[in-house]
């Protein structure tokens, strides 16, 4: 086993203080970028972008092998429970897909653990598919 795979990745992107930084990337993307729109539309329909960066956060620091923050607060970390509600089809996966491969460029992370948590975050993207 390799020393990036020993390590999980919330430690590889920085613990904590990276996946805030990863998340906060993220959504300035997502309401700045054009490529992020479809995705501000749909939070914008939800509880809006500043809930949408703390469930992120809670969500991705379990996710990525630390603190395990949304199952704590909100009982489970079902990412197709989260998203129920949600109408996500090709568009909205696409520009989720291209914000966070964004997100992670900009902070010019380790190509290995980008790759990895693109293979994983591309999976997880296409299971919220909804519509199409």
């Amino acid at each position: 086993m390799t020393e990036l795979h020993r390590v999980s990745p919330y430690r590889q992107i920085g613990g904590e203080a990276g996946v805030h930084r990863l998340v906060n990337v993220f959504y300035d993307i997502v309401e700045n970028d054009p490529v992020g729109a479809p995705l501000l539309i749909l939070h914008n329909r939800g509880h809006g972008i500043a809930h949408a960066r703390e469930a992120q956060f809670e969500f991705l620091s379990g996710f990525l092998g630390g603190p395990q923050l949304y199952a704590e607060h909100h009982g489970h970390s079902n990412v197709r429970k989260m998203h129920e509600h949600l109408a996500i089809g090709a568009a909205e996966r696409d520009a989720w897909i291209a914000c966070m491969e964004k997100a992670l460029h900009a902070l010019a992370a380790e190509p290995g653990i980008c790759k990895l948590l693109m293979r994983h975050f591309s999976r997880v993207a296409e299971t919220l598919r909804t519509k199409d």
